[in-house]
């Protein structure tokens, strides 16, 4: 039985893990998954590390791309950024800028990934908005799901990608960053040069239209 190494990003994580059995079954192969922020497996790829197929932020497959490690960029999805509350907490105004700016300040705690897209982002938006000083005090930062943090009463507000507060269990996802502070990303796959043909047939799926519906049940929008 074929191994694909398959290097993807905690955000596609539920759409992978759905698509790939049946893959599996199809082409009776295995699917070697690894899950970190795309920044951490571009640090062990730098390092050494090697696989078939990555799913990862479209910035970083470019960067493969250019370093001469990949080929083409297939785009995936489209993904925001969200807050999560603990299941049964109260769920912060964050509908416009200022209240989320609110919510913010408000909050006891709050908690973002370190190296993941959306904690980078979250970093410089609370620059921008002038509260860093006061949101790096109680920041809880976490690389991993930030939701799970919430859930076990760690901070009182958890910010990532709407994907992944999806998959920590014991939370409410408030809603998406107000439209004028959202930073969309788009996660896109490659293929590792020197992958075998099975690995370009996985990457080929993962882009079919019926997979759709499956990506937008999991928080995001299809590339």
């Amino acid at each position: 039985m074929a191994d694909i190494r398959v290097l993807s990003t905690i955000g596609m994580r539920p759409v992978l893990e759905e698509i790939a059995p049946a893959f599996e079954r199809a082409h009776s192969c295995t699917l070697d998954r690894s899950y970190d922020s795309s920044v951490a497996h571009m640090k062990r790829i730098a390092a050494g590390a090697a696989g078939d197929v990555a799913v990862f932020t479209a910035a970083a497959i470019d960067a493969l791309i250019a370093q001469g490690r990949m080929l083409a960029r297939t785009d995936l999805a489209h993904s925001g950024v969200g807050l999560a509350v603990a299941s049964g907490a109260p769920r912060p105004d964050i509908s416009t800028p200022e209240k989320f700016k609110h919510a913010l300040l408000a909050a006891k705690s709050v908690a973002h990934s370190r190296t993941g897209a959306s904690g980078l982002y979250f970093v410089n938006l609370v620059e921008q908005l002038g509260i860093a000083q006061a949101i790096h005090a109680k920041a809880v930062v976490h690389d991993g799901l930030t939701g799970e943090i919430a859930a076990r009463g760690q901070a009182e507000l958890a910010v990532q990608q709407v994907s992944e507060l999806m998959q920590a269990a014991g939370v409410d996802i408030v809603g998406p960053l107000p439209a004028e502070l959202q930073r969309i990303t788009v996660f896109s796959a490659g293929l590792f040069r020197n992958a075998p043909p099975l690995a370009a047939a996985f990457v080929a799926c993962l882009a079919e239209p019926r997979h759709g519906a499956l990506i937008r049940a999991k928080g995001m929008e299809p590339a």
